[in-house]
């Protein structure tokens, strides 16, 4: 792997692009959206029967069987290297371990609507934290403005005008802190894993394996054993992890191959959108017009800090 790009979830991503499949990628882009979308009411109906710890390790240990399955099609095998596996511990803990545990805790008192928009924020952490630390990536006056107004999307998203009301702040910022979470492990990942020499798919088999360990070892300290087992819980959590954890980064990791991570991060845009509308009609979940509208304004916003910088035009002769 000489060449390596950065995913929409911060794996790092072979530039050479596999055999090109049968189903067309716009196809491949909406099943994305939909599944992803739709990880937020999994997460939601999870809670309703296991502890978010338990939700959260179920995910993992269903996402990193899927992957271990394509490995063992392709016969791929783990990294190798001391270093590598500690860099991927850090990384499983800041894109996996870390904010599907906040999110599952937030969605026991905040709807799955507000997750899914909350997510969407990513982008905009992204942009402040690459400011900081990744010198070549210059801002524009374009991406700062797209800052702002994706904060002032945020606000009202959270009713500030109304100062919070009826909004649980815990689980709010602890949605806000998953979706922070994210850019720090990318950011990590593109400073440490890249060039590796390590397949993608072997590289986020790895990160999920030890995120699963990672919370095999806290989860009994803070949750007991279920008494009995809840069916459409568990059903949720297997949907959540095999679809929106396994096989969404095979086929992220495809579409990012095959039409390049620009096109590949757009699903960030139509994440919330289908996250309402499932918690909407499916959950019974309320839906204030300061919501959708503030969602808007944050895709808005997150769309601009997306915005990459024109070349300037030599202007010598």
């Amino acid at each position: 792997m000489s060449t390596v790009t950065t995913t929409a979830s911060g794996e790092p991503a072979l530039a050479t692009a596999p055999a090109r499949p049968r189903l067309d990628w716009r196809l491949r882009f909406g099943v994305l959206s939909l599944i992803w979308g739709f990880s937020f009411l999994f997460i939601k109906v999870g809670t309703e029967g296991y502890a978010p710890f338990q939700v959260t390790l179920g995910r993992l240990v269903f996402g990193t069987a899927v992957l271990a399955v394509a490995m063992a099609v392709k016969r791929q095998r783990l990294p190798r290297g001391a270093r590598t596996w500690g860099h991927l511990t850090v990384a499983a803990f800041l894109l996996n371990a870390l904010p599907f545990s906040l999110f599952a805790y937030a969605e026991l008192t905040i709807p799955s609507t507000l997750a899914g928009i909350c997510n969407a924020t990513s982008p905009l952490w992204g942009m402040v934290l690459s400011l900081v630390a990744l010198s070549e990536d210059r801002p524009t006056r374009v991406r700062f403005a797209g800052l702002g107004l994706g904060f002032i999307g945020v606000l009202t998203v959270l009713g500030a005008w109304e100062g919070f009301h009826g909004l649980d702040v815990t689980g709010t910022l602890m949605a806000l802190l998953a979706s922070l979470s994210y850019p720090i492990g990318w950011i990590y990942v593109r400073r440490t894993l890249a060039g590796t020499g390590d397949s993608h798919l072997a590289t986020t088999g790895a990160q999920l394996l030890l995120a699963t360990v990672q919370l095999a070892v806290v989860t009994p300290l803070f949750t007991s054993f279920p008494a009995h087992f809840a069916l459409v819980p568990l059903l949720a959590i297997a949907a959540l992890g095999a679809l929106g954890t396994g096989l969404a980064v095979l086929v992220q990791y495809g579409l990012v191959a095959e039409v390049g991570p620009t096109t590949a991060q757009m699903v960030t845009y139509f994440i919330p959108v289908i996250a309402a509308a499932a918690g909407v009609a499916l959950l019974g979940e309320s839906l204030r017009w300061s919501t959708p509208v503030g969602a808007v304004i944050v895709l808005a916003g997150a769309a601009l800090t997306q915005a990459k910088q024109r070349p300037r035009k030599n202007t010598t002769d």
